[in-house]
C-alpha cells in the first residue's frame, strides 16, 4: 500500500470539502427559485439536513487538516475564526 503525500492528502480533503459545498449549492439554487408562499418539501428538508452536515464534516475535517500541517511546522497560532462560525445572530 502506497502512502499518501502530504499534498496528495491536502488535495483530497478540498476535493470532499468542494463537492459537498457544490451539492449543497445545487439545492440551494433550486431552492431559490420556489415561490416563498410555500412550504418546503420534506424531502428536501432531509436533503438539505444531509449536505449540510456533509458539507460541516468535510470542512472541519479540511481545517483539522491545515492545523495539523501548520503545527506540525511550528506554525500553529491562534484559531482562524472565534467560536462564531462566522455567523451573526
Amino acid at each position: 500500500m502506497v502512502d499518501l503525500t502530504e499534498i496528495e492528502a491536502l488535495r483530497a480533503s478540498m476535493r470532499g470539502a468542494r463537492s459537498s459545498a457544490a451539492a449543497l449549492n445545487d439545492v440551494a439554487q433550486r431552492l431559490e427559485g420556489m415561490d416563498p408562499r410555500v412550504d418546503v418539501a420534506d424531502a428536501d428538508l432531509e436533503e438539505l439536513q444531509r449536505l449540510t452536515l456533509a458539507n460541516a464534516v468535510a470542512a472541519q475535517a479540511l481545517r483539522g487538516f491545515v492545523e495539523s500541517m501548520l503545527k506540525r511546522r511550528g506554525k500553529a497560532g491562534q484559531p482562524a475564526a472565534d467560536d462564531s462560525s462566522g455567523i451573526d445572530e
